[in-house]
Order: C-alpha cells, then sequence, then structure tokens
C-alpha cells in the first residue's frame, strides 16, 4: 500500500505561475488609461476640474464653453455642485478661487452677466488704389484670393485677481433684530440686492471687529437665497460691516439680549439687507 504524498509540485507551479502573471502585469505590461472621460475622475480630481473651468471662464467669459466642459463630469446638478465647491473653497482660505467658482455657478442660473473679453481684431492688410494712382478715390480694395481671409484675435490673458463689475456703492436697506430661538444664536443675516429685489451672488462683504476681520461671499447657500451670506456672531463682540466694493458701512452691530421662552434670555440675531441702486 502506498502512502500519499503532498502535492508540492502543483503548490509550486500556482505560486511560480502567480508570480509570473503579476510581473507580466505590473512590470512588463501595466494597464494605461488612454482618454479616460472626466466622469470617471474621482472626487478630489474632479474638484480642480472644476476650479480649472471656473479660472478659463473668469479670464474670457465664454459661458457656452465652460457648459459644455461641465457637461463631461454629467454632474446631477453643475449649479448645486460649484457652489458647494465654492463654499469649501472659501473655508479652506483660498479666497480668489472661491469667488471664480461662485460667479461661475452664479452664470450658469443666469444671474450674473458674461464677462465679454476685449480682444481686438486685426485684419489683414489691403491695397490701396491711392497708392497706385494719385488722382484716384481714396478707396481700398482688398486682396483677391481664391478663399477669405482670416481675422486674427488676440486671446486674452487671465489677471491673477478677478476684478468685479463696477457699480454703484451699496446702501443700507433695512437692519432689524431677530429674537428666534429656532436659528441659533448670534446669526447675522445678510442680503445683498438690487433695489428690485433681485439678489446678487459673488458679492464680497468684511466684517471688521477688535482684533480680527472676516471676509466672505454670498451666494454659497443657495437654499436660503442666491444674494444670502451669515455669520456668527460672538456675545460681546461689536463689529462693523461693508462690502468691499464700497457704500455704506454699518457700524457696533452685536447680539442683542433677547428673552426666552423659559422666562431666561439668549442672544438673539441681526437681519441686514445691503442693497444697490
Amino acid at each position: 500500500m502506498s502512502e500519499r504524498r503532498f502535492p508540492w509540485e502543483a503548490v509550486l507551479a500556482f505560486i511560480f505561475g502567480a508570480a509570473l502573471g503579476l510581473a507580466y502585469a505590473w512590470v512588463l505590461a501595466p494597464v494605461q488609461v488612454i482618454d479616460s472621460a472626466p466622469e470617471a475622475l474621482r472626487a478630489e480630481f474632479k474638484d480642480q476640474y472644476r476650479a480649472a473651468i471656473a479660472a478659463s471662464y473668469a479670464a474670457n467669459g465664454n459661458l457656452t464653453r465652460a457648459q459644455s466642459r461641465l457637461a463631461l463630469l454629467n454632474d446631477a446638478d453643475a449649479y448645486q455642485s460649484l457652489s458647494a465647491q465654492a463654499q469649501q473653497l472659501l473655508a479652506a482660505g483660498q479666497t480668489r478661487e472661491s469667488q471664480q467658482v461662485a460667479q461661475l455657478a452664479s452664470a450658469l442660473q443666469g444671474l450674473a452677466p458674461t464677462v465679454a473679453p476685449s480682444t481686438p481684431t486685426v485684419p489683414i492688410a489691403a491695397t490701396s488704389t491711392q497708392a497706385q494712382d494719385p488722382n484716384a478715390a481714396a478707396t481700398s480694395t482688398p486682396i483677391e484670393t481664391e478663399t477669405p481671409l482670416p481675422f486674427y484675435t488676440a486671446t486674452a490673458r487671465p489677471t491673477h485677481t478677478l476684478i468685479p463689475t463696477p457699480g454703484k456703492p451699496f446702501e443700507l436697506g433695512t437692519q432689524e433684530n431677530v429674537c428666534d430661538e429656532s436659528i441659533g444664536e448670534g446669526l447675522l443675516q445678510i442680503t445683498v440686492q438690487l433695489t428690485s429685489r433681485r439678489q446678487l451672488p459673488g458679492i464680497e462683504l468684511i466684517l471688521s471687529w477688535s482684533g480680527g476681520e472676516e471676509h466672505f461671499f454670498t451666494g454659497l447657500k443657495p437654499e436660503l437665497g442666491n444674494g444670502y451670506a451669515d455669520f456668527n456672531m460672538t456675545s460681546g463682540v461689536f463689529y462693523t460691516l461693508r462690502a468691499a466694493e464700497g457704500g455704506a458701512v454699518v457700524p457696533a452691530l452685536t447680539a442683542p439680549v433677547c428673552p426666552a421662552a423659559n422666562g431666561g434670555t439668549f442672544f438673539g440675531g441681526i437681519r441686514i439687507v445691503l442693497q444697490r441702486p
């Protein structure tokens, strides 16, 4: 009766084959991803892609091209994706990138005018009949060719800082204390709009106090309004609010003391409307 042996040959053959396959797949012929669609990118790379599109739009104002590029990401809602990314960039201290992404989001909703870059056109030189005949009328005859001569367009270069569209200074519309326990203590709510009540996104606001200053933008919480922005005030601190574009300065803002439902007190908020004529 023969003794059964462990199949070492099969185990060694399996290990050798697996090692050979891994070496071929990882070293000799690794998989190369070529021309992958933007929608297949990881989330962080999609954010970089959106930021690049927003920077391009800030430079050339071509909304149609920006929309076609955003469509490659296949987002369920491009506006919501851009708004959320603008808020994340602002929280990370990337103010310029945040403003660019916010303005592109606003442009998608038709809330901001498309900025047309200054692109002077330079036509091909024409021959003058006056140069050939001094007595001829002062008219220019284009060069005759089989195909129309092209016009060369200078491409606008992107700027390092985004310059907002100039407008009239902002005025203080309304200011009121808010005693509502459901919205949290010390919430400063700001709405920036035109006198026609059309809210304005992408407006930079500056809130300063003794020993500090905060810059933030409207339109980063579109569910509360395209011209909405807020800030949590610290009790006992006095703040001064103004728009970066100039206009009214609202001083001495501090959280008011409000009566609570249980008989005590709590710190309320302030609601302000800045408007442009």
